[in-house]
């Protein structure tokens, strides 16, 4: 469970590039990419260290998720936005158990 807190998208952003996020992940189909897809972080390369949930003020369908993410294997960190409910037609299985698993855990 996350003890961090943030009021917006952007607050929890900024706090968690000052803790060394730096990396802008991309979602592809079974895998992460960054640095102009010349890192490609499989499901297996990754951590997902932090998650946390932000709502629309109006309708729930507007949720985004954070994600902070670390990988040993190629030495960074980074963050992944993602909407609600991935959708497990754009995605591997895999992919798609990485980051429910993820949720479930820290939520």
């Amino acid at each position: 469970m996350n003890m961090e807190q943030y009021d917006t998208l952007l607050q929890a952003m900024e706090a968690l590039r000052k803790q060394g996020y730096t990396e802008d992940f991309n979602l592809q189909s079974n895998c992460l990419d960054c640095r102009d897809n010349t890192i490609q972080l499989h499901p297996h390369d990754f951590d997902i260290d932090k998650v946390f949930r932000f709502f629309g003020p109006s309708d729930v369908d507007d949720e985004s998720i954070l994600y902070a993410i670390s990988s040993e294997k190629y030495d960074l960190k980074g963050i992944l936005v993602n909407g609600y409910g991935v959708s497990s037609d754009a995605l591997t299985q895999e992919m798609v158990e990485k980051l429910a698993e993820s949720r479930e855990h820290r939520a």
